[in-house]
């Protein structure tokens, strides 16, 4: 299965910037906007204020990928359902 990349504009802290994130990425940092109640503009601004070095779509990607770690080491009892390799 190919992943695409596509570029996506975003307002943060009151800027238009674009981003450059795969499908998979973009869903995943939805769903966990989605979970924490917030708004994508004042997640990516957070994600971008607490940057220490890279572009903003790394830092986008990196902070998905913590964020699934640490659901990881969460006790089996708290973990969400697990998801299917086939649907990678």
């Amino acid at each position: 299965m190919k992943s695409t990349i596509n570029k996506r504009s975003i307002v943060i802290s009151g800027h238009k910037t674009s981003v450059s994130l795969e499908d998979e990425f973009w869903r995943s940092l939805k769903e966990i906007v989605t979970a924490r109640n917030v708004s994508l503009s004042d997640l990516v601004a957070d994600i971008d204020t607490r940057r220490l070095h890279g572009n903003l779509s790394s830092a986008i990607r990196l902070f998905v990928l913590n964020h699934l770690r640490a659901q990881v080491r969460q006790s089996p009892a708290d973990r969400p359902p697990a998801i299917s390799l086939s649907a990678i």
